[in-house]
């Protein structure tokens, strides 16, 4: 049986492309090696060979960053132009930095 051969075309980041070129021909393969081999494995295993995940936001990586160091969560009010309003006595890390930055 002959083997139909067909082309991909792939746009893909020039440094990503060139970094994983040097990279696999350390291992002795060429693209379209790492390519059809890829696709292999898809069939092979009738999914993604790896698990992609969900990169955080950066609010989730804020407050994941805020509990790994226990930082307490303070309700701040803000006044009528959207400044937050500090007690000075109550909070007086959270009023120096309010203030000063």
């Amino acid at each position: 049986m002959t083997k139909t051969k067909a082309n991909v075309n792939v746009k893909i980041d020039a440094n990503i492309k060139e970094t994983a070129a040097l990279f696999l021909s350390r291992m002795g393969i060429d693209l379209t090696t790492a390519v059809d081999m890829y696709f292999r494995q898809i069939i092979a295993e009738r999914q993604l060979p790896f698990q992609p995940t969900v990169m955080p936001t950066l609010d989730e990586q804020l407050i994941a960053a805020i509990e790994a160091k226990n930082i307490p969560v303070i309700d701040l009010d803000v006044d009528e132009n959207g400044a937050i309003v500090v007690d000075k006595d109550l909070h007086p890390d959270l009023y120096d930095w309010a203030v000063n930055g």
